[in-house]
Formats: structure tokens, sequence, C-alpha cells
């Protein structure tokens, strides 16, 4: 154990540090409370203590909720390898498996971690992964960067953590996949079966979205700015089947419509549109941990792969 980390576990305590990083979590002590079923009240008295004793401020409490200052953006990296650590002592004690939680948005769930799994499956038989999907691209990367999970699956593009178009922690990155994206519309459609039409063509036309922070929405955003008045109707099944119906076009996976396509119920338009990378997020500082080097290298795509 080093001088650092020991000073560290005799100035706080397992439970402060819980608390610290479901507020850091969760941004709101209310919100915080709540997801630990504590008193709000509490989980201040807790956060007050452990900056006393640290000496230095953790959080910078504005109007939009907790912030970290630079000594708890620091801290946020301490206390996820002592509870780690902790966590990890249990296990043994205990002689419970190896565990591992992976974070996946839930359009992507089904569909790319069964290949993960499977392969992690062949090369670490004993090793747990637990995968847990979420709506919210958001939770994903608070839950990594907090270590509540120690690896998420979500949507990007670009060189760099959310060039999509959404705000990210500092995560180490890895793209191990690509995801088509096509516009599709309701057989029919004027511009079914005509060659690459121009941006300029898709005025006035309905297009079916989902939330501003969807990933879909955020890819539409990029492909065809303002070109055409956005409709939200809700998650990537309500897109499809409301496309079906005629109600809007919808930029959607090819995944989530190779079936609509080959049954005639959508058609595709021939718009280029840029793919999506799958993408697994971590934090670098926890690649040490139990099994974590083995679902890295397990979601490699094999081309990329040395022998």
């Amino acid at each position: 154990m080093s001088e650092r980390t020991s000073w560290l576990r005799h100035h706080m305590e397992l439970r402060q540090l819980r608390i610290f990083e479901a507020v850091v979590r969760h941004r709101t002590v209310t919100d915080a409370a709540v997801a630990l079923d504590l008193a709000p009240s509490s989980v201040s008295a807790q956060i007050r203590a452990l900056e006393r004793s640290l000496g230095v401020d953790l959080f910078a409490r504005t109007t939009k909720g907790m912030r970290l200052t630079p000594q708890g953006e620091r801290l946020l990296t301490w206390s996820r390898r002592l509870l780690d650590q902790a966590e990890q002592a249990r296990r043994e004690v205990r002689g419970e498996a190896e565990r591992l939680r992976l974070g996946a948005l839930e359009t992507i769930a089904a569909t790319h971690a069964p290949r993960v799994l499977t392969t992690l499956t062949g090369r670490r038989p004993g090793l747990r992964v637990d995968v847990l999907p979420s709506m919210r691209r958001d939770d994903l990367l608070a839950d990594v960067a907090t270590g509540r999970l120690e690896a998420a699956l979500l949507l990007d593009t670009g060189d760099t953590l959310g060039d999509l178009g959404f705000t990210a922690p500092p995560l180490s990155f890895l793209d191990i996949d690509t995801v088509p994206l096509v516009l599709v519309a309701a057989p029919g459609h004027r511009l079914h079966g005509r060659p690459a039409p121009a941006l300029s063509e898709l005025s006035g036309e309905r297009l079916l979205v989902n939330v501003p922070t969807c990933s879909f929405h955020l890819a539409a955003d990029r492909a065809f700015g303002p070109a055409m008045e956005r409709v939200q109707a809700g998650g990537v099944q309500v897109m499809r089947a409301w496309a079906e119906q005629g109600l809007g076009i919808a930029l959607l996976p090819e995944f989530a419509v190779s079936a609509a396509l080959r049954a005639g119920t959508l058609v595709r338009l021939d718009v280029a549109v840029p793919d999506l990378g799958l993408r697994l997020v971590w934090r670098g500082d926890r690649e040490s941990l139990p099994g974590l080097r083995d679902l890295l290298y397990a979601t490699i795509p094999e081309s990329r792969v040395s022998v």
C-alpha cells in the first residue's frame, strides 16, 4: 500500500466515498439522497465532513447543482481506486467469481453486446459480465466515470469522444464496429428511386426524431442541418412504425430496419449518410481491474489483432 493510499484511508470512510460518488453521478444532493435512500441532510453532512477531513472544497455549489472542483476531480480517481480495492477484497474473502458491469445503450444492447459476451465466455469462462442497458448516454458516461460501470458501449463518431455532439468526461475509448445508418420512408415516397437527391430536395420533409440527445437525432443534425422539420416521435421502434405509416421519414440504424426493408414496408432513400461508430469507453486508470483487460481485448475487431 502506498503512503498516499494509506493516508487517504485514514482520513475518510468508504461510506463517505460512496456518497461522494453518488453526488458526482446525480449532480444534486437531493437526487443522490433518493438513490442512496438517505435523507438529504445526511448526504450533505457526509460531504461536508469529507471536505473538512481533506481541508478542501470538493464541490462548487451552483444553481444548476453540484460541480466538481479540481480537487474533487482528483479525489474521484482515488475514490474509485479505493472502492475497487474494497470490493475486490470482499469478493476474494467470500470466494465470489470476478464480475464486470458493462453498460450499453438499449438500442445496441441486444444486437452488439452478445458478440462481446460470446468472445469473453470462450476466453474467460469464470468471468461474469452483467450487461446493464440504459436509455441515456449521459448516465452511461457518468457511471463509467464514477466506477459504477467498468465500461460501456455507445454510439459516436470522429477522433475524440463526443464528436457526435455530446459532452463527455475524459475517458479512454475504442471503436469496435461500424453502425451504418439509412434514411427510410414509406413505399411510394416521392424521393424513392431518385438517385442521390440533393439536400435541397429534402426541404419540406418531416424528419421523425427522438429527443435531441438521441444518437440518431445528433447524426441527422450533422448530416442534414436544418433542411427538414423535426417531428418528435419517440424511440427507434416508434420512429420505424411512424415511417411505415407515412408520417415522416427517419434516419435509423440499418440493423433496426433491415427486416422492414426486406418486407417492403419501408424503402431506402438514396441519401448518403456517414456511419456511426460503436464505441467502447472505460477509465484508463482502471485497466488493472481483474477481467477488464479481457473485456477490452474481446471487443477488438479480429482485423486489428496482431498475430
